[in-house]
């Protein structure tokens, strides 16, 4: 899943070297958290946080594949 979430995100961003994706496990689920560099944040948000809330909707719907909740959080 990291995997596929990274590639999702270097592919929306202008500095994709920059892209870092962390999976962290929990009892109640994953959280997955992306960092990108401060001029790409707005790309991966989106206009009215559209694209942050697809990206979230695929990382849930990959995760119920697994058996799995998966929360996405963009960090800076």
């Amino acid at each position: 899943m990291k995997e596929f979430i990274a590639y999702l995100i270097k592919n929306l961003v202008e500095q994709p070297a920059d892209v870092q994706v962390d999976v962290i496990d929990k009892e109640q689920g994953v959280i997955v958290e992306v960092r990108v560099s401060s001029i790409d944040i707005a790309r991966v948000v989106g206009k009215q946080g559209r694209t942050i809330n697809a990206l979230r909707t695929i990382a849930l719907t990959v995760g119920a594949r697994f058996g799995r909740k998966v929360r996405l959080e963009l960090v800076n």
